[in-house]
């Protein structure tokens, strides 16, 4: 069984928080807690959260910590917000604050591995 947890309108732009999620992705939840707390990156902060969610949802389900893994992790974009930075000469440019939005999935290791042994 799945166990899903997702943050929107992150204030960070997704380009910086899918490195630290590429860091992560298909590692065991524990593994995956103590390596967010090494890496020095805001998105990391951010993500350890989510990850601390993801595994309180679980708790709830009765799952076991131990047992579970990072299934899927993905990030995707959220909306900008548009300011102007004004410059000489009567000019202005543009700038976009980027969002995004993180969906995590937690799974059981040992119901993945029966499936993927089924698929075989």
């Amino acid at each position: 069984m799945d166990i899903k947890a997702s943050v929107k309108y992150l204030k960070t732009s997704p380009r910086k928080v899918r490195l630290v999620c590429d860091l992560i992705r298909k590692q065991n939840l524990n593994f995956a807690l103590s390596e967010l707390v090494l890496i020095k990156k805001q998105a990391a902060k951010d993500l350890l959260i989510l990850l601390k969610s993801a595994e309180a949802n679980a708790k709830q389900k009765n799952f076991e910590t131990k047992n579970l893994y990072i299934k899927e992790i993905h990030c995707d974009e959220g909306p900008s917000l548009k300011r102007i930075s004004f410059k000489s000469r009567g000019r202005a440019t543009p700038i976009k604050k980027k969002m995004s939005h993180v969906t995590l999935v937690l799974s059981d290791e040992l119901n993945a591995k029966s499936k993927m042994q089924k698929s075989k």
